[in-house]
């Protein structure tokens, strides 16, 4: 369900908008839908430092891409395969359930989006492939 929480975190773009600046990028598609994302990421020792993105998608997965990329610095490369692998197997036993760095994520990722879980995780597996993992 779209809420004031999910638009008001969605219409935050200071992330949005490549800048052709990266150490790392992807174009992905969400099969199911039709959701688009680009992203650009840059890393420097490891760690993720920035990730920009467009999109041409619904407001779930604009509001998980703006989300994400205002919290990337919570996520090392070493550990993000791991990390998203703990999300999906936490969504999967108990929705209401997050690993901790995710709780950020609480108002988007819950029982009445579950059915979207595929839009709100484009932004998360568009940096998957970004970072070749």
């Amino acid at each position: 369900m779209i809420n004031s929480k999910i638009l008001k975190i969605a219409s935050n773009t200071k992330c949005f908008g490549l800048k052709n600046t990266y150490t790392h990028k992807s174009n992905i598609k969400n099969s199911k839908c039709g959701d688009r994302i680009k992203v650009e990421v840059v890393v420097k020792e490891k760690k993720i430092k920035s990730l920009r993105y467009e999109t041409e998608a619904c407001i779930l997965c604009e509001a998980s891409a703006s989300l994400l990329a205002r919290k990337i610095k919570l996520f090392s490369t070493k550990d993000y395969k791991k990390d998203i692998k703990e999300l999906n197997e936490s969504i999967r036993k108990n929705v209401e359930y997050l690993p901790i760095k995710f709780l950020v994520f609480k108002d988007l990722i819950n029982k009445s989006n579950i059915s979207r879980f595929d839009c709100i995780m484009l932004p998360f597996n568009a940096l998957l492939k970004a970072l070749k993992l």
